[in-house]
């Protein structure tokens, strides 16, 4: 099949293959960092607060932004047949928050040290990345089995699966003594109120800007408030070093398989991205240059995400709010990305930066965290939401959603399991992406199902 290109959008100032000034780069490239920096530290903030990592979460922070240039590079320049090619910017990805906490406080509940929960998460990590190298030269069939329903119904359940974890710090974060005091709920709530002001604001700048705003304000109001910990501002060495797996390595079949799931998800993910952005800058959008684009951009994700084990940090993925920079600025050139990689190597090598985020007090990150997290579960329900209402749509989404949110809500449910499928199944992205996944193979195909008789079967789902 030839290529088809996309027609250039109007407003789109450098092209792909351009070489815009050095200034121009940096100003381009400062604005796709103020865009992602919030989403690549923010999956280690929480959890470093969740699983009780204290003194190790500035140098995870610092690790997170070294490797997300690193793979911001790889994804850009394309090295061989890894990386896309695109202004693509990679970062700490939120899908594999459920599954990486998950491993970590069963390790937690063995007695585990935070090196030996960070020892088995990062070895986890490292050998799931596998599943997505592997993935990336069959992207063009997987489309049979992981349909558009699936994917949705797997981001909205990780979302809503997450959605504890930002209530809980908005209230206080786990087990603090003013847990759900009304001072720790106004802050969050500001947090939310000035994310959503600015989220609307007539002004790009702003709303690209909204999460990092929310959270300076926040922590503005907690700092008046008394609510700010300085004494706990660790800045440690002057310069980061990144170790390979400095606290070692270890796996459990059990805890892996969520993990691998994941990777599988994040795929499709990943090639909605990469096509996003190939719209935007005016590039094909399929034919044999795309699926090249499509299967190294995959196969980065995976590559990039084995680096961010060996070097101490969580899975990466491509970051979609970075198309909306593309958009603001007109400059889809590649070589912006390599500025953006320099300066977040340059952040993440230096670790008082990432020490301060240490200092933001829950009930601001979870404010912040909050509104992220149930972005991730309406991005699920737009996809959903594209496709046609089957009979076979509607109870592979009534059985997944069930299954999936069942297990959350009463974990006691599955108490009588060997701990194995305990811990496989414990997932909500585990057991409703499955359920999705045969019901999608097993339930035969028909037609959609007519309005009247689509809002009787909407009820009764």
């Amino acid at each position: 099949m030839a290529d088809q290109t996309a027609a250039r959008p109007l407003g789109l100032v450098y092209g792909l293959d351009d070489r815009p000034a050095p200034a121009t780069s940096l100003l381009a490239a400062s604005q796709h960092i103020l865009a992602s920096i919030v989403g690549i530290v923010t999956p280690t903030l929480v959890i470093g607060g969740v699983l009780g990592l204290g003194e190790h979460v500035p140098y995870l922070i610092s690790m997170s932004l070294f490797v997300s240039g690193v793979a911001t590079f790889i994804q850009c320049r394309r090295i061989g047949p890894v990386g896309s090619g695109l202004l693509s910017l990679q970062g700490t990805s939120f899908a594999f928050l459920g599954a990486v906490l998950a491993a970590g406080l069963a390790v937690k509940g063995q007695g585990g040290t935070p090196e030996d929960i960070l020892a088995m998460i990062f070895g986890l990590c490292f050998v799931g990345c596998l599943v997505e190298v592997v993935l990336s030269q069959f992207m063009h069939k997987l489309g049979k089995v992981i349909t558009p329903v699936v994917t949705g119904i797997v981001i909205t359940c990780i979302g809503l699966s997450l959605a504890k974890v930002g209530f809980t710090d908005l209230a206080g974060g786990v087990g603090a003594a003013d847990l759900g005091s009304p001072v720790n709920l106004g802050l969050g709530l500001l947090v939310i109120a000035v994310i959503l002001l600015l989220s609307f604001s007539p002004n790009m700048h702003l709303r690209i800007g909204a999460v990092l705003v929310g959270l300076v304000v926040g922590f503005i109001a907690a700092m008046i408030l008394g609510k700010v910990n300085f004494g706990a501002f660790a800045p440690g060495a002057l310069f980061a070093l990144p170790i390979p797996f400095r606290y070692g390595f270890d796996f459990d079949i059990a805890l892996f398989l969520p993990i691998a799931f994941i990777y599988l998800i994040t795929a499709i993910e990943t090639t909605g991205d990469l096509t996003a952005n190939s719209i935007i800058a005016g590039q094909p959008i399929s034919g044999p240059l795309y699926m090249q684009r499509i299967k190294g951009g995959v196969l980065a994700d995976g590559v990039n995400s084995g680096i961010a084990a060996i070097f101490n940090t969580f899975p990466n993925t491509t970051f979609s709010q970075n198309n909306g920079v593309i958009q603001m600025t007109g400059i889809a050139s590649r070589h912006v990305g390599l500025y953006t990689a320099g300066l977040l190597v340059l952040l993440g090598l230096l670790p008082s930066f990432g020490a301060v985020f240490t200092l933001i007090p829950k009930p601001v990150l979870g404010g912040a965290t909050l509104v992220l997290f149930g972005s991730i579960a309406v991005a699920g329900i737009r996809i959903i939401a594209g496709q046609p209402i089957t009979r076979k749509n509607i109870y592979v989404m009534a059985v997944s959603f069930g299954l999936g949110l069942g297990v959350t809500l009463v974990p006691e449910g599955l108490a009588q399991l060997p701990a194995v499928l305990r811990n496989v199944f414990g997932s909500a992205i585990t057991t409703s992406g499955l359920a999705a996944i045969l019901l999608t193979l097993i339930l035969p195909e028909d037609a959609p199902v007519p309005a009247a008789d689509a809002a009787v079967q909407q009820q009764a789902a």
